[in-house]
Parts: structure tokens; C-alpha cells; sequence
């Protein structure tokens, strides 16, 4: 995977922007204003994604390619290395994993909001 088809995929999911907000060198993914993804932008080398505790813990020993959150709550979040030793479909699987933790966590307003919008 590399930053256009990491962001590309990210951008595509409904009530997702995508900010600066740590300076020009880190993309960020916010759906409904919570950050889910973010990654380097000039130097893509892998992303930080939110993971469910148990879940990161389980996914860090069976993969050497995701390991604790670079820079991150290292309970909640993972790093994940694309350096071709993970199949896309568990990239793609951890990026929607994320997105739905943060979506769970938002108020039941802000959800409603966000199911209302249009794909």
C-alpha cells in the first residue's frame, strides 16, 4: 500500500475529512471531527490506526509489522508497517476497524448526524 491508495481508501468512507493539523508532514483522517488514521505524508512507510485493546495485543504478536502506536496511547492505538508483509485485506480490515471504534464512541447524536449524511 502506499499514501494514494491509504488515502484514497481512508477519504472514501462517509463523514471522513482529512486535516493537517500536527504541521505539513502528517495526514490526518477525522471522521465527524475524531481522529481514526493518520500517517506520514512525504515519508509513508505505514499509518497509526485506533485498535480495541485486546485486539492490538493479539494482532502485535502474530504480525511483526504492527506493533504499539508511534507517538500514540499505545493501549488504543497500533502501528501498522506496509512494507509488503501484511495482505491488503487485513490493511483494509484495520482501517475500518478504527473508523467503527470511533464512530461506537461518538454521542448518539453526532452518530445519527452521520448516518443521515449522504454516501
Amino acid at each position: 500500500m502506499n499514501v494514494e491508495s491509504f488515502r484514497e481508501y481512508c477519504i472514501s468512507k462517509k463523514g471522513v475529512t482529512e486535516e493537517l493539523p500536527f504541521g505539513p508532514d502528517t495526514l490526518v483522517f477525522k471522521v465527524m471531527n475524531k481522529m481514526f488514521a493518520l500517517s506520514a505524508i512525504d515519508n509513508f512507510s505505514g499509518f497509526n490506526a485506533k485498535c480495541d485493546p485486546e485486539r492490538a495485543v493479539e494482532l502485535r504478536g502474530a504480525y511483526s509489522a504492527i506493533r504499539p502506536g508511534f507517538h500514540m496511547n499505545k493501549k488504543h492505538w497500533n502501528t501498522i508497517d506496509c512494507d509488503g508483509s501484511l495482505p491488503d485485506s487485513l490493511i483494509y480490515e484495520l482501517i475500518d476497524h478504527s473508523y467503527e471504534l470511533v464512530i461506537e464512541s461518538l454521542p448518539k447524536k453526532v452518530r445519527t448526524e452521520l448516518a443521515e449524511m449522504q454516501d
